[in-house]
């Protein structure tokens, strides 16, 4: 178990910060196959989503539709995938990630291997978009929590 001092999302080291606030921040994964993968991290350390008060729980819900919503208007995926897991860092985040059926890991989860390579160049055409989406999604967290 990671301590607040050891854990990585908690160091945030290295991360590409999109928005931060108060209570979460929004982040760009680097994941190369995927590359629309987005977090959303709570600040504080908690591992468990029932840790947070209800008004945090709907904050930190809020934002994960938001995320969604702007990858949605955005990048037109074919699907969203939405996932909290938190075995390898028990640190609160919701992966958002926008996925499309050429993807290289399609219809698998983002963590399988995966079946077929990649499609280099629509993955270019969508890391051509993320700065983009990066301001898209600023901007919509900006006008819905206030400004970081």
């Amino acid at each position: 178990m990671f301590s607040q001092t050891s854990c990585p999302l908690c160091r945030n080291e290295g991360e590409h910060v999109v928005w931060r606030g108060p209570a979460f921040r929004l982040i760009r994964a680097a994941e190369p196959l995927l590359p629309a993968f987005y977090r959303v991290v709570w600040n504080a350390h908690v591992a468990e989503f029932s840790d947070l008060s209800a008004l945090d729980r709907l904050s930190c819900m809020d934002a994960v539709a938001l995320a969604e919503q702007t990858l949605r208007a955005t990048l037109q995926p074919d699907k969203i995938n939405l996932a909290s897991l938190g075995n390898v860092v028990p640190h609160l985040h919701w992966h958002v990630i926008a996925r499309w059926g050429w993807d290289a890991f399609w219809p698998q989860s983002a963590w399988s291997a995966p079946p077929r390579p990649a499609d280099e160049a629509r993955l270019i055409a969508i890391r051509a978009q993320l700065s983009e989406v990066d301001s898209a999604m600023q901007q919509a967290c900006a006008a819905r929590f206030g400004d970081a």
